[in-house]
C-alpha cells in the first residue's frame, strides 16, 4: 500500500532535484506543475510551458496524466485543452518509465518530430505538410505569444485558481519504449489531457 507513495515521492523529488522548476498544487505530490523548456535547435527554442501533472493513487502502474497549460502550435498537441497525443508502435506505459523520463525525453522527442498523421491539431497538421516554412513561423509566433517566462512567472503570481476549476485531467493513454534504454529518446504513445 505504501509502495506507489514511496514511488511518488521518489519520482516527484527526482524531478525536483533536476533542472526542472516544479510547483506543487494544495501540497499534494500527487498534483504538480512543472517548467517545460522547448528544446534547443526546434523552433520551440526559447519557449516556456506550464504543464499540469497529476499522478494517481496507482502510479506507477497506471500513467500520470499531462498537459499544457498555455498554448503551442503543435499537430499532436490539441491548442484549446492542452491535450497531447503522443504516437508509437507499442503503446503501453510502464512501471519502468517516471517523472523524469516524461520530461527529459517523451515531451522533447514530441517538440522534435511531430506526427502529423495523428493529429489533435488538424490546422498545424495541414500546415506542416503543405508549407513548413510558414508552420515554423506560426509555431514562432505563438511562442513569443504564449510561451515567454514572463508570461508563465506573470500567471503564476497571479494564481493557479483559475485553471483549476475548468480542467480535468485524463490519464495520459500508454507511453512506451522498445528496448527500456533510458538514454535514448523514447517514442511516447497515448493520449495527455490537461
Amino acid at each position: 500500500m505504501s509502495s506507489p507513495k514511496k514511488r511518488m515521492e521518489k519520482d516527484v523529488m527526482a524531478l525536483m532535484m533536476s533542472d526542472h522548476d516544479v510547483t506543487l498544487i494544495d501540497d499534494s505530490i500527487q498534483k504538480l506543475h512543472v517548467i517545460f523548456h522547448g528544446p534547443k535547435d526546434t523552433p520551440y527554442e526559447g519557449g516556456v510551458w506550464k504543464i499540469r501533472v497529476e499522478l494517481p493513487d496507482q502510479y506507477p502502474m497506471k500513467s500520470p496524466s499531462i498537459g499544457f497549460a498555455n498554448k503551442i502550435y503543435h499537430p499532436n498537441i490539441d491548442e484549446r485543452s492542452g491535450a497531447v497525443c503522443l504516437d508509437v508502435i507499442n503503446q503501453t506505459w510502464s512501471p519502468m518509465f517516471g517523472l523524469l523520463n516524461v520530461f527529459e525525453n517523451f515531451l522533447p522527442h514530441l517538440l522534435r518530430y511531430a506526427n502529423p498523421s495523428d493529429p489533435l491539431n488538424t490546422e498545424a497538421s495541414n500546415l506542416m505538410g503543405k508549407d513548413e516554412k510558414k508552420y515554423v513561423e506560426t509555431v514562432k509566433k505563438y511562442v513569443q505569444s504564449y510561451a515567454t517566462s514572463t508570461q508563465v512567472l506573470n500567471e503564476q503570481e497571479n494564481g493557479d485558481a483559475e485553471d483549476d476549476d475548468d480542467v480535468e485531467l485524463s490519464d495520459v493513454g500508454s507511453l512506451s519504449s522498445d528496448d527500456g534504454d533510458d538514454d535514448e529518446e523514447k517514442e511516447v504513445a497515448g493520449d495527455l489531457e490537461l
